[in-house]
């Protein structure tokens, strides 16, 4: 079965979701087009074998301004044209840093995405985001520019690793809050199925984020305002990134921990409606096997995180006015704030550790 969605921006595509749906993006393909791969995909995959294929680095070190000048130098090096259209093929990684290519290059040609991850699937490859990061920050340089067409084929979710198809996860867990009551009660009712990469939970569960993006991303295509409502748990994520060192907390297990201290934001700083909805975020993240607190991924990869250097990292957050913060924080599920300016000082205690080590145990080391 493929679901397909529609995508009203300007220009505006299509995404299939769904086993199978990676050959129609091979039969889209023209001779004159060029396949942008990640180096840490399979060769199993066919396609990839190309000869004409450029790799990138894997994961999040391609996002950076050597891994985007080079790739902007092979394409001049085949002196392709504006009929050339890129198919980018792996995780949100190569996403954004193909899409950007793409945007560059001879003042933009044309690209087609197909995500090869989770977390792609439901984040990077709809809304036309592409970006590298900087020292100071992630995703600070960028631009918004829409694709041809996405291809999400869940058979990729079955050879993803633990931690990488967990990492998709975290970014499932926030569309469902965005979503509402009917959003958190249908990742609920398919927890069980998508732990076990069940391909009707995938398809249906990938649809519902990606309809949830659409729908916002069609109304506020540049983040001007609504489409802020997405960056939930990411202004504490991105943070968490920097501080700890880009690619050694997967930014969707990041996300699910930054949804947790944007609900405990939310409630101390009394914007919070809905006091039920924590521990409700909190038993699903146990059920998909992710971090519902900075406290809990503190544990999980034996980082420190001092607050002070978190709170540091949020003013060169994208969304920061005058190097101030701004958060995006719930009142209830389906009900979000954005622009939400907060006293750094409560923003340090819902940061501080609040769990104390057992005797005997080893120190965190420094990040």
């Amino acid at each position: 079965m493929t679901t397909r969605i529609a995508v009203a921006t300007e220009p505006g595509y299509e995404v299939l979701v769904g086993a199978g749906v990676f050959e129609f993006a091979r039969e889209l393909a023209a001779p004159r087009d060029v396949l942008v791969r990640d180096s840490g995909l399979p060769e199993a995959l066919g396609w990839l074998e190309t000869s004409g294929a450029i790799a990138l680095p894997p994961g999040e070190e391609a996002k950076d301004w050597e891994s985007l000048g080079a790739l902007l130098g092979a394409l001049a090096h085949e002196a392709l044209d504006r009929s050339t259209t890129l198919f980018v093929v792996g995780g949100g990684a190569a996403l954004d840093l193909g899409g950007l290519a793409a945007a560059l290059y001879l003042r933009g040609v044309e690209v087609v995405y197909c995500p090869t991850t989770l977390l792609a699937m439901v984040d990077a490859s709809v809304g036309g985001k592409t970006a590298v990061n900087l020292p100071e920050g992630k995703n600070l340089v960028g631009v918004v520019r829409q694709p041809r067409a996405v291809f999400a084929d869940t058979r990729f979710c079955a050879s993803q690793s633990e931690a990488e198809f967990r990492s998709g996860l975290g970014e499932v867990l926030k569309c469902a809050v965005i979503g509402g009551e009917r959003g958190l009660e249908s990742l609920e009712h398919d927890a069980a199925a998508l732990a076990k990469r069940d391909a009707a939970a995938l398809e249906r569960t990938i649809a519902r984020c990606v309809r949830l993006k659409a729908r916002i991303v069609e109304r506020d295509p540049l983040e001007r305002g609504a489409r802020r409502v997405l960056n939930l748990g990411h202004t504490f994520a991105h943070a968490v990134e920097r501080v700890a060192g880009f690619g050694r907390v997967p930014h969707g297990v990041a996300v699910a921990a930054g949804l947790g201290a944007a609900l405990e934001l939310a409630r101390a700083a009394g914007v919070l409606r809905d006091a039920t909805l924590p521990a409700r975020v909190r038993r699903m993240a146990k059920r998909l096997g992710l971090p519902a607190s900075i406290d809990a991924l503190r544990e999980e990869f034996s980082l420190a995180l001092p607050p002070r250097k978190l709170l540091e990292a949020m003013r060169h957050d994208k969304k920061a006015l005058a190097a101030q913060p701004r958060f995006v924080l719930p009142e209830r599920a389906g009900k979000v704030l954005h622009g939400v300016a907060c006293e750094p000082s409560l923003v340090e205690r819902v940061l501080a550790p609040k769990r104390k080590r057992a005797p005997g145990t080893a120190r965190p080391r420094r990040a």
